[in-house]
């Protein structure tokens, strides 16, 4: 007993294969994907179709999970043959529910093949698939399969609306004016056409969308936008032979402060809600990636796919709750990461922040961490004790003249003051920038009003400076 799995051929009986014509002159019971083939009506047979699945579902996933359980519990028993359009191995995820739930059950799988309907459109487009070709389902194309050096065919294009969802895609990657060909029927004689258009007239055409209708995309088109492979392809020239001399000195330590820059002034335009500036920077910040990558490449040590690999793994790891079975738990992620980093102390991802973090940041990171392993105070009025406590004995070490203690309490005093905007969620670093610049604002109003008066602040009395602060507080009350 077992399952004979035949191919239609694209549309012509001429392109079924002597194999599959014996399979269907055998006399076993003939079950269809479908019966909506060119060809079916030119065959002699009985069959029986599973085109009425096709009208209750919600996907077409359903559908074949649901054909691939008939056929594989009839095949059971009697000899069958199941017959799809074109050629099994071609975008028929039928054939492949088929074959797997077979090897479970014990079911005995013979596939017998005929022409594809990507063979018949090498031949009606004229292309060689030598050149490279890329097959794409149009329910499940991604920006990462479409490829400018490759051919493209994109099968199953039903209707207008899933031609004006392939639009949408493509357009995210390809220029709007890409040349595109719409293809019904290949290999079908007498129904067989094809029109060159542009992208952004894909679902414009007067034509109808049917089960028969395909894209081509010719190799050799523009991307919308460069990617990231672009990138490392200019970073690899600019630090080869003749490329830049700047680029091809530079080290991993050479490019530390540069790097430093770049965050920051990223940093600056996420702060302006500058969303032009968050563009530029952040391609500045994965130039230095790309960069680094590069030079790990031609120092023999690492490339761009292994940093990448390593992030994926990464993030992978640390959410088992998404790419696993577990359940998300509060405070999972420090747990994974310690376990990832092989530390049994907190104290270990303590020392292990960056030295050169900003201090305030460095700060709220190591609090962060005691306090997730439960040392930390209950109520705020602790912290404000604290805070206290660490002001008196600055004071004191102050009145005693000692400045190496009294620089040890200084530090005490603001690690207090950190704690104390944790406790409140406010992030001290940005409390800071915003007082920073509220004073600076402030001072320039200072100096403006005395300037307007041809005074000069090193020239001018602390009351009238006083009186000037004052009035800057009034006017000034943000940053």
């Amino acid at each position: 007993m077992g399952i004979k799995i035949i191919g239609l051929g694209p549309g012509d009986k001429s392109q079924i294969s002597y194999g599959a014509i014996e399979a269907l002159k055998s006399g076993n019971k003939i079950y269809l994907r479908t019966e909506n083939h060119p060809v079916v009506n030119d065959l002699d047979i009985c069959y029986e179709s599973f085109d009425i699945l096709y009208e209750g579902a919600d996907k077409f996933e359903n559908v074949y999970g649901e054909i691939a359980k008939k056929i594989v519990e009839i095949g059971k028993n009697e000899d069958i043959v199941y017959a799809v359009p074109g050629h099994p191995r071609v975008a028929e995820t039928s054939v492949t529910y088929i074959e797997n739930l077979s090897k479970e059950e014990g079911v005995s799988v013979e596939v017998v093949a005929s022409m594809s309907f990507v063979d018949a459109m090498y031949a009606f487009l004229g292309f060689d698939p030598s050149d490279g070709f890329r097959l794409l389902d149009s329910f499940s194309i991604r920006k990462k399969d479409l490829d400018t050096d490759v051919n493209i065919i994109i099968t199953q294009v039903y209707d207008r609306f899933i031609a004006s969802n392939i639009k949408i895609e493509l357009m995210n990657y390809y220029a709007d004016d890409q040349d595109v060909w719409i293809v019904r029927a290949a290999g079908v004689k007498g129904m067989e056409f094809k029109d060159k258009i542009k992208l952004y007239e894909l679902d414009r055409q007067e034509m109808e969308f049917d089960h028969l209708t395909s894209i081509f995309i010719p190799k050799g088109g523009e991307k919308n936008f460069k990617d990231i492979m672009d990138l490392v392809e200019v970073t690899r020239v600019l630090r080869g032979d003749n490329g830049c001399e700047w680029d091809k000195k530079q080290t991993h330590k050479t490019l530390t402060k540069y790097l430093i820059e770049e965050c920051y002034e990223l940093i600056d335009a996420i702060e302006n809600d500058d969303i032009d500036g968050i563009v530029e920077e952040l391609g500045d910040l994965q130039y230095h990636i790309v960069l680094h990558s590069q030079i790990g490449y031609d120092t023999g040590y690492f490339d761009y796919d292994e940093v990448c690999n390593s992030s994926v793994e990464k993030m992978v790891s640390r959410h088992p709750h998404v790419f696993g079975d577990e359940e998300y738990e509060e405070g999972s992620w420090n747990i994974n990461k310690m376990n990832e980093k092989g530390e049994t102390k907190v104290s270990e991802g303590m020392r292990r922040i960056p030295n050169h973090l900003p201090a305030l940041m460095k700060a709220i990171k190591v609090q962060n961490k005691a306090s997730d392993a439960g040392f930390d105070w209950k109520e705020i009025a602790s912290v404000f004790e604290k805070v206290r406590e660490e002001y008196e004995e600055f004071i004191e070490e102050y009145n005693r003249c000692d400045h190496e203690k009294m620089t040890e309490e200084f530090g005490d005093l603001i690690f207090s003051i950190v704690k104390l905007g944790r406790f409140l969620n406010i992030d001290p670093e940005h409390a800071l920038c915003m007082t920073i610049n509220k004073f600076v604002n402030r001072f320039e109003f200072v100096e403006d009003s005395l300037i307007n008066n041809g005074l000069k602040i090193d020239e001018t009395n602390l009351e009238t400076l006083e009186k000037l602060w004052e009035e800057s507080k009034k006017r000034i009350k943000n940053t």
